[in-house]
């Protein structure tokens, strides 16, 4: 409809939109913001659609520039590859004409090389025998010369040239070796027997050394056996003078008397160690009776301890698990906090009701059978509509108008059908909702939006008070809910102190009597442990006056009370009787101790238990009447409450009731709408469509009443078409409204069903956080308890403690003293053994007896040592004589030896001789050497030469073909394939792609030229018109004319930019925000005037919407008198037509004149509001 109604009414949509066709809202359009005049003036130029067009243009010849240099590029590439494949098939021809002749000049090369071979061949031959006599006569000349070189060497190294034969000479060679070997083996005799006696002797010389030095040393250790009797003498004099062990004889000691003096220093070591040994165990004795003590204290501190830490780590479990007990709480507090169980329940009756209607509704229209009686008539329709278009083929000559009244017509009608049973279904729901009144059908939309916003804000504002009241009554019931449960955790917790406090007083006191004689228990244990404690302190008050009796008589050897010298039997009597009353005491002591610990304890366990029993007294008395009474209050308060929710409910629920009715009236009434406007465009076709046929003195058998049956039967059929599918669509839309109510009526039990299982996870989560608050408060107050138990435990353990440490550090001071004594009196007996011992062990080894055996045999080895000297003399001069007589034995046979070596020399050198004179007679015979070598010389030369020749033509031949096999290989690839043809065509292309690109220039060029000219005229004309009428319809005299001033907005587009200014004398000035309402309304007319002046020659139609509107009198009339020369101006173009609509009679009465129109219509709404349109006869 947008493309075909412009093209058949002759102008552009924007034309219909800004100039015919303006509404009264959008009719000051020209006087608007720039960027709303610029966008209209552009749509009626249609300067965005030419605008885009030269754009295109423009990068049309932009993109065939580009292309076109490319082009220019792709040839100039082209024709260097034409040139290079010329410049390959010219270099291919010229070497394969150079290949041919240097295969002619190698054939003739090669025959010449093969003679020189053979001859060659057989001069090498010979001159290789040559060489072999050559190197042979070489070999057997330096064998001779070696030779005759030794020969000469041995004559020159000849003592005597002997001249006896050579059997003879090797005789006497036998008999001379024969002789020195006899004197070799004597010689070898004398000399093992030299080397015997030199090693006797220096075993000898050995030994005596070895005498020597056990002599000095066996004589070093006489001296010091004298020097350690002496230094024994004045150690046993020093420990008898020190320790008051005795007299000692003066003089030096002898063996027994040392022994005797020994035994008696032993016997005093062994006195030191019994006393010694005694006071270590009187030691250990008293230490372990103070550690006994600790450990009893040490050991009640830690089971305090231990059940301290265990109520501790007890307590965090349990403040664990009631924080993971109240993020539950608080998860399903949260889940529920938007959950309205009411709510819910009302939901879920509704879903039920509503589904159950639904599912009647459903069963009540019965579409299966109405479906099946609807396909039946439409049956019939087709046989009667197969009937009429036989008929109507025959009258097939009717005109096309008459047809399309005919349809128009049974369109109009079925829309009015429509309509009516539309408004029939609703008309009783819309007097429900408009408190019994039905409105027009124009007015009905209107006035149902207006009823439907104000429900909706009167329910909206009554569901958010609902809610608040609903949240007071949630924040009651929440306050309710935490003073009950304060209570019951009063009363649990009063209870939990009780059931504790009769657990501990009845393990404190087998007489306990209830809760209450709990203040008796505490006297009675305070009195106890003040006794116990008393009975302590005296008894350790005697303990400690043994151990400094004992030191004073240790230290003093006097008795502490009568301060008596002792002997040291009495001594040792006193410390042993003050030692066993220690340790009995200290038996009764540790008694004494274990009884007053545990009335302290007992005491300690019941004051722990006096703040419980006052928590206990103050919950029972204060807590629980206090929260009791906070309870019946917050109960008055939440009946208050759910009264002003129920009563706000009630309202809310009957607003919903009005607002789902009106709901319910949207979608028909919008549907009533849109057909009254539909049926009211329609309705004027039609009558346009009577008035230019005038179809009423047609026959009665006519094409339009044969159209109008058929079209009748057609739109019956559509009908039942149409019925048929709304039966099964209403069919099809009921049966998924159902599914859809009953999906949402299980959503709503299951939302139901979740909220009732969060309600009790909330409830079963206080009660379990409940149990545990308990645990922690008892383990709490258990803790408390142990808390303050530990203390004086600690501090008693502490005091043990340091007891212990003083009594073992005195006692340890007064060990080490004694030790100390001991230690040096052993220090000096171990000396005293130290050097007796070494005495003994001189004694034991006899190194007396050794020092006298060893000086004898020193004086037998000296003589055995001289006997041997004076033989290896003797030897010595034996030796010497064989020696000498040996080596002139040896002269006279090495004489013989080198006689039968220079015979033998000589021999082989004349042999060598003859050998070498036959040689050189063979070369004689071959000829000369140096005549073959330069033959030979010469040939080879001649060869290599051709070779030379031969490879050069080789290495020449196979650069032609491999050049040749290049540029066949270069001229395969692709870029030289069909390189004329592509060439000739690269060359066509880039020629009629120029002229098209100079051909785009000048159509670009030509119509921006003509859009500027067709702007420049159009506007000129325009503001011609808009000047003729303001200047014939304005009375003022504050503006001369107004005009519309177009500026370009820069060269590269042709882009426009528009104002309306007003001309006063010299002076323009934009127009926009300084003109009154009635200048505005006026310009805005003239200007849309002056358009329709100028673009509409094919559309003579111009619509004006209140034309008068802020008009005074002067411009009306003004106004009116400019139409009426519009319309004498137009009156001979046959499509002109003006439509006014004003209720401005007056103005009416200026333009309605018989001689431009017949009659008018007036549009006035009856008592039931009802529009109705009445022709009117044009005022006289």
């Amino acid at each position: 409809m947008d493309r075909e109604i412009p093209a058949l009414m002759g102008v552009s949509k924007a034309i219909l939109e800004n100039v015919i066709f303006v509404h009264q809202d959008e009719a000051n359009w020209p006087l608007q913001d720039p960027s709303t005049l610029k966008k209209k003036f552009d749509d009626i130029f249609s300067a965005t659609r030419y605008t885009k067009a030269l754009e295109v243009i423009k990068k049309l010849h932009k993109d065939q520039a580009q292309e076109i240099k490319t082009y220019k590029l792709k040839l100039e590439n082209l024709q260097t590859l034409k040139d290079a494949a010329y410049k390959l098939r010219e270099s291919i021809a010229q070497d394969k004409e150079k290949t041919e002749s240097l295969k002619s000049q190698m054939e003739e090369l090669e025959k010449e090389i093969r003679t020189l071979e053979s001859k060659i061949h057989h001069t090498e031959a010979t001159l290789k025998d040559l060489h072999q006599l050559q190197r042979e006569i070489a070999t057997k000349t330096a064998e001779r010369k070696t030779l005759f070189n030794e020969q000469e060497k041995q004559y020159a190294a000849l003592a005597e040239e002997n001249e006896d034969t050579d059997e003879e000479l090797s005789e006497w060679k036998t008999k001379f070796d024969e002789r020195i070997a006899l004197l070799e083996l004597k010689i070898s005799k004398l000399e093992r027997e030299m080397n015997d006696s030199e090693t006797k002797s220096s075993l000898l010389k050995q030994s005596m050394t070895d005498y020597i030095v056990e002599i000095s040393k066996l004589q070093a250790e006489a001296e010091a056996l004298a020097v350690l009797k002496n230094e024994r003498d004045v150690i046993i004099r020093k420990l008898f003078g020190r320790h008051n062990l005795g007299a000692v004889p003066s003089g030096p000691l002898s063996d027994d008397v040392t022994l005797n003096l020994m035994n008696r220093i032993n016997l005093r070591l062994a006195h030191l160690d019994k006393d010694l040994q005694d006071k270590k165990e009187t030691n250990e004795a008293e230490i372990a009776a103070a550690w006994h003590q600790y450990e009893i204290a040490n050991n009640l501190w830690n089971e305090k301890e231990a059940q301290k830490v265990a109520r501790a780590d007890i307590k965090n479990g349990i403040l664990k698990r009631i924080e993971e007990k109240e993020n539950e709480r608080n998860e399903f507090e949260r889940e529920i906090s938007n959950v309205n169980m009411a709510h819910l329940d009302e939901r879920e009756k509704k879903m039920q009701i509503e589904c159950e209607r639904k599912s009647k509704q459903l069963a009540e229209r019965e579409f299966d059978s109405n479906i099946r009686q609807k396909q039946t008539e439409m049956f019939t329709i087709d046989q009667k509509l197969k009937d009429l278009h036989a008929e109507k083929d025959r009258m097939a000559n009717e005109s096309e108008d008459r047809i399309k009244l005919s349809l128009k017509k049974a369109e109009l009608e079925t829309l009015k059908k429509k309509h009516k049973k539309l408004m029939d279904d609703n008309k009783d729901k819309v007097k429900g909702v408009l408190k019994g009144r039905l409105p027009s059908d124009k007015d009905l939309k209107k006035e149902i939006t207006q009823a439907q916003r104000a429900l909706q804000r009167e329910f909206d504002d009554l569901s958010a008070k609902a809610r608040e009241a609903e949240k007071e009554v949630n924040m009651s019931q929440m306050k309710i809910e935490e003073v009950k449960h304060n209570l019951s955790k009063y009363h649990k917790d009063m209870d939990s102190r009780k059931r504790f406090l009769e657990s501990k007083l009845q393990l404190l006191d087998q007489e306990f009597a209830g809760v209450e004689s709990y203040p008796k228990i505490m006297d009675s244990a305070k009195e106890k442990r003040d006794v116990q404690k008393s009975k302590y302190n005296i008894a350790d008050g005697m303990r400690q006056m043994f151990d400094p009796f004992e030191r004073v008589a240790r230290a003093h050897h006097i008795c502490p009370c009568c301060e008596r010298p002792f002997s040291a039997e009495e001594e040792d009597e006193f410390v042993k009787k003050q030692r066993v009353k220690a340790a009995s005491s200290a038996e009764h002591i540790k008694v004494l101790a274990m009884d007053s610990s545990n009335a302290d304890s007992r005491f300690q366990q019941l004051d722990k238990l006096r703040l419980v029993y006052e928590e206990y007294l103050k919950v029972g008395k204060e807590s629980i009447p206090l929260a009791e009474k906070n309870l019946s209050e917050l109960n008055e308060e939440l009946d208050q409450k759910n009264q002003s929710l129920d009563d706000v409910l009630g309202v809310l629920a009957q607003i919903k009731a009005e607002k789902d009715a009106v709901d319910a009236l949207i979608q028909p009434v919008e549907t009533s709408d849109r057909l009254f406007q539909e049926i009211q465009a329609l309705q004027k076709q039609v009558d346009d469509l009577d008035y230019g046929l005038d179809i009423r003195g047609q026959g009665v058998r006519s094409m339009e009443e044969i159209q109008s049956e058929l079209d009748e039967l057609q739109s019956k059929r559509e009908n039942l078409s149409s019925e048929v599918e709304k039966l099964k669509d209403d069919r099809r839309y009921m049966e998924n409204e159902f599914s859809s109510f009953q999906l949402r009526w299980f959503t709503v039990r299951e939302e139901k069903a979740q909220a009732a299982n969060k309600l009790n996870n909330v409830k079963r989560a206080e009660e379990e956080l409940d149990d545990l608050v308990e645990q922690k408060n008892k383990v709490e107050l258990e803790e408390k308890h142990l808390a303050e138990a530990v203390g004086p435990l600690s501090k008693e353990k502490d005091k043990h403690f340091r007891d212990y440490q003083n009594l073992k550090t005195k006692l340890s001071k007064e060990l080490e003293e004694q030790a100390e004594i001991r230690r040096h009196y052993q220090q000096d007996v171990d000396e005293l053994k130290k050097i007796t011992s070494k005495i003994r062990e001189y004694y034991e080894l006899k190194k007396e007896q050794k020092l006298n055996e060893l000086q004898d045999k020193r004086s037998l080895s000296e003589s055995q040592l001289q006997n041997c000297e004076s033989r290896k003399q003797e030897i010595s001069a034996e030796v010497a004589k064989s020696k000498a007589l040996m080596q002139n034995q040896d002269n006279l046979r090495r004489n013989i030896e080198d006689n039968l070596n220079y015979r033998k020399t000589k021999a082989d050198v004349d042999k060598l001789t003859c050998e070498i004179e036959l040689l050189e007679d063979k070369v004689l015979k071959m000829g000369g050497l140096s005549t073959i070598e330069a033959e030979l010389k010469r040939l080879s030369h001649e060869r290599e030469k051709l070779l030379s020749e031969l490879n050069k033509c080789h290495g020449t031949l196979s650069v032609y073909q491999s050049s040749i096999s290049k540029n066949k290989v270069d001229l395969k690839q692709p870029q030289y394939k069909d390189i004329d043809k592509r060439y000739f065509d690269q060359l066509i292309q880039l020629k009629t792609t120029e002229m098209a690109n100079k051909d785009l220039d000048r159509y670009y060029n030509a119509l921006d030229k003509a859009l500027m000219r067709f702007h420049t005229m159009k506007m000129e004309e325009i503001n011609k018109i808009i000047r003729e009428l303001w200047q014939q319809t304005y009375r003022g005299q504050d503006i001369d004319y107004i005009s519309i001033h177009s500026d370009s907005e820069g060269s590269g587009t042709r882009s426009y930019s528009y104002r309306v200014l007003m001309q006063t004398g010299d002076t323009e000035l934009e127009m926009r925000g300084r003109c009154s309402a009635g200048q505005k309304v006026l310009a805005s007319l003239i200007i849309r005037l002056a358009l329709a002046e100028t673009f509409c020659l094919n559309c003579g139609i111009l619509a004006l919407d209140e034309p008068t509107t802020n008009l005074d009198g002067p411009n009306s009339e003004s106004l009116a008198a400019a139409l009426l020369r519009i319309m004498e101006d137009r009156k001979g173009q046959e499509n002109f037509q003006l439509i006014v609509i004003t209720h401005d009679e007056r103005f009416a009465q200026y333009i309605g004149q018989r001689q431009h129109a017949e009659k008018y219509y007036r549009i006035t709404k009856d008592d039931h509001q009802h529009s109705i349109i009445e022709a009117q006869e044009i005022f006289d």
